[in-house]
């Protein structure tokens, strides 16, 4: 990423190639998904490399900036389904830094709420970052066998107890353990599932 003294415009060109490297890489990561009925969702993966760009750029430039971020860091207009999670995660998944640098210097920033705001609806980016997620119906968002594996191990990975120990999910981990749950993830408790 290429840092700018002043705040950029993205044009049309540059989210066209934005949009064709994002798709690549989606078909690089695709490979780990083990399925191919997830598409790329290239409107999905700009807007979260937009995101993820004003962001940063904010985070370094705060010149006279509060009064654009409602147009720097719009809203997706789209649905928030499996297609359009992975493809911006391809961005999203590093929006919790900024959002963890932000805090740091400054925690009343107005751009925290809209970040968190964005990675609640995007959880699966925040993986291990903390947000009120009491609301999602777990079930429900992991219906999907393939986003529900890829959800389970970004857990692990990150070791995020937080979500580790919400019962349904906590069932799910220790039905992939299974026996070898110390192997994987000795010190993460079963909880009581009240099923």
């Amino acid at each position: 990423m290429t840092v700018f003294s002043d705040l950029q415009k993205i044009s049309a060109k540059e989210e066209n190639e934005a949009g064709d490297y994002f798709e690549a890489e989606f078909e690089k990561e695709r490979l780990e998904f083990l399925s191919a009925e997830i598409p790329f969702h290239r409107e999905a993966a700009v807007w979260g490399a937009k995101v993820l760009y004003h962001s940063t750029q904010l985070y370094l430039i705060r010149k006279n900036t509060a009064k654009d971020l409602d147009k720097l860091i719009p809203k997706l207009k789209i649905p928030a389904d499996t297609s359009s999670i992975l493809s911006a995660d391809l961005s999203l998944r590093f929006l919790p830094q900024i959002a963890s640098l932000l805090h740091s210097a400054d925690s009343h920033d107005p751009l925290i709420k809209i970040l968190e705001d964005i990675l609640t609806q995007f959880h699966y980016s925040a993986v291990g970052y903390h947000l009120d997620l009491e609301k999602v119906n777990w079930e429900k968002e992991l219906k999907n066998n393939t986003y529900r594996k890829l959800y389970l191990e970004r857990i692990v990975e990150k070791r995020a107890y937080e979500l580790a120990e919400i019962p349904y999910i906590n069932k799910l981990l220790m039905a992939d353990f299974g026996m070898h749950k110390d192997g994987y993830w000795r010190d993460l408790k079963i909880v009581e599932h009240g099923d």
